[in-house]
C-alpha cells in the first residue's frame, strides 16, 4: 500500500506556500541541521542507504563524500530537468512542495558546503519554475536564503536555470555544460562533477526527489528512514504511473514493493476486458518486462536489475493487449534520434539507423533481414559513448525485438501490425 513519507501533504493547496508549510513542519528540521555538524549530516544520509532518485540510483552520501577538501567553492544543483518520457513525478513535487524542494536543498548545501545552488528546470516547465520561483522569494523574505540563514552564520543563495527542452541536459554533465551557457552536451568523466563541475569547481548534482528526502532522513533517524524499503534499496519511491492503467498517476511506496499490487491496487488494475503484455518500469530507457516477468517483479533496484531491467526514473509505463510493440518502439527511436546530442558517432548515428529501420517495418516496407539488423545495430551502440543515451535507444530496442520477435516478423510478412490490423503509415 501507499507509505506517504514525501507526499503527506500534497493534498493541502496552502502547502504550497511557506505559511502552510511551515504549518506542516516546514523548515524544522533545517533548524535542526545546523545544530548538526556538516559530516555528520553527511553520514546520516550514507547510513540511511539514501540512492540517487532520478535513474542512475547511485548512493547519494558517498557521491556527497567524493568532494573534495582543496578550499575551492563548492556548488549544489537540482535536476529538475525529468525528461525522460513517462516520467513527472518531480514535476507534481514542484507544484505541491516548492519549499519541500528548498528546506531540502538547504540542508544538503550546508552539509556539503556549498554556498551557492541551482535548480536546472526542464524548459517546458513553466508553471512548477513559477511555483518555485515564488517559494524562492518568500524563502529570501523570511531569512531562510541569503545572508546568515536563522543565525546560524550559514550563507546561501539559491537561483533557478530554465533549460531548453534537451532531454540530454538530464546527464548530469550536459547539465553543467548548458548552465554554464555553452551547449548542453555531455563530458567526459572522470573528472566527475564532484571533482570538477560547474565552472571547473566541485559541484553536486541530485534530483528532485533525493534532495527532498534528506529531510526525512534527519526527521525520521536512520533506522526511520530504513523502515521503508529493502536492505539495499531503502526509503519510498515516487512512481510515475502512465499507460493502459484505470488510475493513471504518481504514487509513493516503499521500495521493494510488488508492481502488481502497484498496477492493481493502487492504479485500480487495468482497463475492463484487457490483459497486461508488457511494462516498461523505469521510464522509456529501461528494457521491456513482458507480462510473465511481471508476476514476481517488486519495485527495487536490484530485482530489476537482476530481470535484464532498471528501475531508472520511477516510470512505469504499462501496455496491455492492445498496444502493438512495433509501433510503440517506432515511437521511442522516434525520441531517441532527435534527442541525440550527436556528438558521438555510435549514437548520432545509430540512433538514425534505428529510428530508420523500425519505421521501415511499420511503414509495412521492412524485410525480415531487418530484424537482426536492429539487435546487430543495437549491440554496436552499447557502452561506445560518452554519455547513456546510446544505451538509452540499444536497450529498449533489444528487449523489443528480442521478446516480441513474432509481431516484428508478422508485420514485415504481412504489412501491418498484428495487433491493429493496419500498418503504421495507414493510422
Amino acid at each position: 500500500m501507499e507509505a506517504k513519507v514525501l507526499t503527506e501533504h500534497y493534498d493541502k493547496d496552502e502547502y504550497r506556500f511557506l505559511d502552510g508549510y511551515k504549518k506542516h513542519g516546514g523548515y524544522q528540521m533545517l533548524e535542526q541541521a545546523f545544530k548538526m555538524q556538516p559530516k555528520d549530516i553527511v553520514e546520516q544520509v550514507k547510513s540511511a542507504g539514501l540512492r540517487g532518485r532520478g535513474g542512475a540510483g547511485f548512493p547519494t552520501g558517498v557521491k556527497w563524500g567524493f568532494l573534495p577538501d582543496n578550499g575551492e567553492p563548492r556548488y549544489l544543483v537540482c535536476n529538475a530537468d525529468e525528461g525522460e518520457p513517462g516520467t513527472f513525478k518531480d514535476r507534481l513535487m514542484m507544484e505541491r512542495a516548492p519549499h519541500q524542494l528548498i528546506e531540502g536543498m538547504i540542508i544538503s548545501a550546508f552539509a556539503t558546503g556549498s554556498h551557492k545552488s541551482y535548480i536546472y528546470i526542464r524548459g517546458e516547465y513553466n508553471y512548477p519554475a513559477e511555483v518555485v520561483k515564488q517559494a524562492i522569494d518568500e524563502a529570501y523574505k523570511a531569512g531562510l536564503l541569503g545572508k546568515n540563514i536563522l543565525g546560524s552564520g550559514f550563507d546561501h543563495d539559491m537561483d533557478i536555470y530554465l533549460g531548453a527542452g534537451a532531454y540530454i541536459c538530464g546527464e548530469e554533465t550536459g547539465l553543467l555544460s548548458s548552465l554554464e551557457g555553452k551547449k548542453g552536451q555531455p563530458k567526459l568523466k572522470p573528472p566527475f562533477p564532484a571533482i570538477k563541475g560547474y565552472l571547473g569547481k566541485p559541484t553536486i548534482v541530485n534530483n528532485v526527489e533525493t534532495l527532498a528526502a534528506v529531510i526525512y532522513i534527519l526527521r525520521d533517524g536512520v533506522e526511520g528512514y530504513r523502515k521503508f524499503g529493502t536492505e539495499k534499496s531503502a526509503g519510498t519511491k515516487l512512481f510515475s504511473v502512465s499507460g493502459n492503467v484505470v488510475k493513471p498517476g504518481n504514487y509513493e511506496v516503499p521500495l521493494g514493493y510488488p508492481l502488481m499490487d502497484l498496477i492493481n491496487n493502487e492504479c485500480g488494475g487495468l482497463k475492463p476486458g484487457r490483459k497486461l503484455k508488457a511494462v516498461i518500469p523505469g521510464g522509456s530507457s529501461a528494457p521491456v518486462l513482458t507480462a510473465q516477468e511481471c508476476l514476481d517483479a517488486t519495485m527495487d533496484y536490484e530485482c530489476l536489475a537482476q530481470k535484464g531491467s532498471m528501475l531508472g526514473s520511477g516510470a512505469v509505463i504499462v501496455m496491455d493487449d492492445s498496444n502493438c510493440m512495433v509501433d510503440s518502439l517506432s515511437v521511442l527511436m522516434h525520441f531517441y534520434h532527435h534527442e541525440s546530442c550527436g556528438q558521438c558517432t555510435p549514437c548520432r548515428e545509430g540512433t538514425g539507423w534505428l529510428n530508420k529501420i523500425v519505421h521501415s517495418i511499420a511503414k509495412g516496407e521492412g524485410r525480415l533481414q531487418d530484424i537482426d539488423l536492429i539487435l546487430k545495430v543495437a549491440e554496436n551502440m552499447k557502452g561506445r559513448t560518452i554519455c547513456a543515451l546510446s544505451d538509452a535507444a540499444a536497450l529498449p530496442a533489444i528487449s523489443f525485438v528480442s521478446k516480441f520477435r513474432d509481431e516484428f516478423e508478422f508485420y514485415v510478412r504481412e504489412g501491418r501490425s498484428k495487433v491493429k490490423g493496419v500498418s503504421y503509415a495507414e493510422m
